[in-house]
C-alpha cells in the first residue's frame, strides 16, 4: 500500500514586532518519496534571530537538492544541515558584529521510513490516530528542572526562565542534537512546532485535533485557538503539519 503526504505549513507572527521563526516543507526534486520538513525559531533575545533562522532555511534546501538517498543515510544529511548551519550562524555573527542563534527541528520522511533531529525548544510530536508516540524533548533550563524532579511540567509553562535554552545554533559551543527515528504508516501524524504554538496545548488536545482534521484545517485551528489563548501577549507562532494517509494499492 502506497502512502499520500497531506502537509501544510503555517505561521502568524503573534504579537510581536517582527517574525522570526521560519518553516519550509521542501521535496526532494529528483526522488518523490522523498520529502523535508524544517522549522527554526530565531531566538527573539538575540539581533539577527530571524537571519539565523533563514540560515536554517537555506541550508537545509540546498542540502536536500544534493542528497542522494542510495548513497547517504537520512541521519548524514541531517547531521550535515545542522553542521552547516551552526558554522553559518556563527559566521555570520562575527562578519555583522551580531549575535545569531537559532534552533532547528528536522523530519526526513523517505518512504515508510522517518528520520529526525531538534536542537532547542522548537519540538516534534509524531502522533499515529490521537496517539501520542513520541515527543522531542526539549534542551531548556525549564525541562532540566522537570527531569531532576524539582518542577512539575506543567510549573515548567508558567517558570520565569522557560524561555533560556542549554544549547542553540550558533552558539560557541557545538550545538546539541537529539535524534529519533521510526517506520511510517497510515493514519500517522507529525507535527513540527516552535515554543509559540505548543505552550499552549496539552499532548492530548493536539493529538485530537490533527487526527480530526486535514492538515491545513488542524493547522488553521491550532493557530487560532494559541491566538486566543495567548491573550495579546503572544511569541510567534509557526508550523508544519504532515500527515500519512493510505493511498491505492
Amino acid at each position: 500500500m502506497s502512502l499520500i503526504l497531506d502537509a501544510c505549513v503555517a505561521q502568524h507572527q503573534g504579537d510581536r514586532r517582527e517574525q522570526q521563526d521560519r518553516v519550509a516543507l521542501v521535496p526532494h526534486p529528483r526522488q518523490p518519496q522523498v520529502a523535508l520538513a524544517v522549522l527554526a525559531d530565531g531566538m527573539g533575545g538575540h539581533t539577527g534571530g530571524a537571519q539565523a533562522a533563514e540560515q536554517v532555511i537555506v541550508t537545509a534546501t540546498n542540502d536536500l537538492q544534493a542528497y542522494a538517498p542510495r548513497e547517504e543515510t537520512p541521519e548524514n544529511l541531517l547531521a550535515e544541515i545542522i553542521r552547516e548551519s551552526h558554522l553559518l550562524i556563527r559566521t555570520g555573527r562575527l562578519l555583522n558584529e551580531q549575535d545569531p542563534h537559532s534552533t532547528v527541528v528536522l523530519l526526513l520522511l523517505q518512504g515508510r521510513q522517518a528520520t529526525w533531529a531538534h536542537c532547542g525548544d522548537s519540538r516534534l510530536y509524531h502522533f499515529r490516530g490521537e496517539a501520542l508516540l513520541c515527543r522531542s524533548r526539549d534542551h531548556s533550563y525549564v525541562q532540566h528542572l522537570v527531569d531532576q524532579g524539582k518542577i512539575t511540567p506543567t510549573q515548567a509553562l508558567s517558570h520565569p526562565n522557560r524561555n533560556v535554552l542549554l544549547t542553540s545554533l550558533g552558539d560557541r559551543e557545538e550545538p546539541r542534537v537529539d535524534w529519533g527515528h521510526g517506520e511510517v504508516q497510515p493514519g500517522d501524524c507529525f507535527l513540527l512546532c516552535s515554543d509559540g504554538l505548543w505552550a499552549y496545548f496539552s499532548e492530548e488536545e493536539l493529538g485530537r485535533i490533527l487526527a480530526a482534521n486535514s492538515a491545513r484545517e488542524g493547522a488553521a485551528i491550532l493557530i487560532d485557538l494559541a491566538r486566543q489563548r495567548c491573550r495579546g501577549k503572544g511569541d510567534n507562532c509557526s508550523l508544519a503539519v504532515l500527515r500519512l494517509e493510505a493511498g491505492k494499492a
